[in-house]
């Protein structure tokens, strides 16, 4: 999907605590606020893509730039439903990191001037080696004292391309917020999947 469409160079930003959407994740949403349905008229008629960026902890509104993180997610709407009583739900497929370079508008909602990070890898044999170990821990975890279901373990064995793995497991199963950011923002594949692998044990050591 990433190759296949055009990310440009602005796009609408919607800012919201501990939410990261990492590529290849779905994120649902529901869109209530009067700013964010005037951005979602926005890009329907646009390019049919928004960035989650998420808001710095202990916030409850992102007043300015500085209070929420400028590495976000950017997706594609790939289904928009309105309700009558003007609400909407969406489903946000990810596409791509961002770092917001500028905001050339504010109100009453902004857009963000963006560049697109591309992925590393700085050593794919090793890449390869604990993409391999991810798919053996994601085969024998539990989660809430159920294994994790057979689509998910079966999806994760389809994906050959272990940059597209490391977002895949991050998106669906690292739960904490400020780790989801990091991830986010490491352009390396390899030291992403290290770090995915050290997670999963801590998270599901107990389970």
């Amino acid at each position: 999907m990433q190759h296949a469409l055009t990310i440009p160079p602005e796009a609408p930003v919607m800012v919201l605590p501990g939410a990261v959407l990492l590529p290849n994740g779905i994120m649902p949403l529901r869109i209530f606020e009067p700013r964010y349905r005037a951005m979602l008229a926005w890009a329907l008629e646009h390019d049919r893509m928004l960035c989650i960026a998420q808001m710095k902890p202990g916030l409850s509104e992102a007043v300015t730039e500085d209070q929420f993180f400028h590495t976000a997610g950017i997706g594609l709407i790939s289904a928009s439903v309105t309700q009558a009583d003007g609400t909407s739900h969406l489903m946000l497929a990810g596409l791509a990191r961002v770092r917001f370079t500028g905001f050339p508008q504010r109100a009453p909602f902004r857009i963000a001037r963006i560049k697109v990070l591309e992925s590393v890898t700085t050593d794919a044999d090793e890449a390869d080696t604990l993409a391999n170990e991810i798919r053996g821990q994601c085969s024998i975890l539990r989660v809430n004292g159920s294994p994790l279901p057979d689509i998910f373990t079966e999806m994760l064995g389809k994906i050959t391309d272990p940059d597209a793995l490391a977002d895949a497991v991050a998106h669906s199963l690292i739960s904490d917020a400020a780790e989801r950011q990091s991830l986010l923002e490491e352009s390396d594949t390899t030291a992403r999947l290290r770090t995915i692998t050290r997670l999963l044990r801590e998270q599901f050591s107990g389970g």
